[in-house]
C-alpha cells in the first residue's frame, strides 16, 4: 500500500472487462487475441507486492460475471475455461486533481511494476487458463467487443 502526497492510500489495481473477444496488436501486427473472456487491465503502484497480486488473481479467477442458464450472473471464468487477456497499465493511476495533465505519481516505476506484472502472468498460469498478454511498456492496440458491457474495478 502506498502513502500519496494527498494521504490517500494506493493498492494495486484491476479494470476487468467482460468481451466476446479481444486482441491486443503492436505495430500493427496481432500479438495476442481472446474469444469469450475477461481482458484485465492490471495497475501497480509504488509499494504494491506479490500478496496484492495473489489476492487480485483469488478474485479475478472466482469472480462470479458470467449468466448461468437463468442470466444471472452466477458463473467465473475458471468454471467456464474462459480466456483472459492481461494489459499492464500505469495510467490507472492517474491523478487529474491538479490542472489538466494527469500526473502518474503513484505509479510504480519500471523496476517494480515489470517484476510484479510477470510474477501476476505466473501465477496465472497455474490455472491452466488459456490466456495471452500484452508486453510491458509498449504501445498497444488493444481492440475488444464489450459482453454485457460489464466492467469492473478490483483494488487489493
Amino acid at each position: 500500500m502506498d502513502q500519496t502526497e494527498h494521504g490517500f492510500l494506493f493498492k494495486m489495481k484491476t479494470v476487468i472487462q467482460r468481451v466476446k473477444s479481444a486482441q491486443v496488436s503492436i505495430d500493427n501486427k496481432i500479438y495476442g487475441k481472446i474469444n469469450r473472456g475477461l481482458v484485465v487491465f492490471l495497475g501497480v503502484s509504488k509499494n504494491d507486492c506479490p500478496k496484492d497480486a495473489k489476492y487480485l488473481i483469488k478474485k479475478l479467477i472466482n469472480m462470479r460475471i458470467f449468466p448461468d442458464n437463468n442470466d444471472k450472473m452466477n458463473l467465473s471464468i475458471k468454471d467456464l475455461n474462459l480466456s483472459l487477456m492481461i494489459i499492464s497499465q500505469f495510467t490507472l493511476y492517474a491523478d487529474c486533481t491538479k490542472g489538466t495533465r494527469p500526473s502518474f505519481f503513484n505509479a510504480a516505476p519500471a523496476e517494480i511494476s515489470k517484476p510484479l506484472y510477470e510474477f501476476f502472468i505466473e501465477e496465472i498460469k497455474k490455472y491452466n487458463l488459456n490466456f495471452t498478454t500484452g508486453k510491458f511498456g509498449a504501445m498497444m492496440d488493444i481492440e475488444l467487443i464489450n459482453d454485457g458491457p460489464v466492467t469492473i474495478v478490483i483494488e487489493s
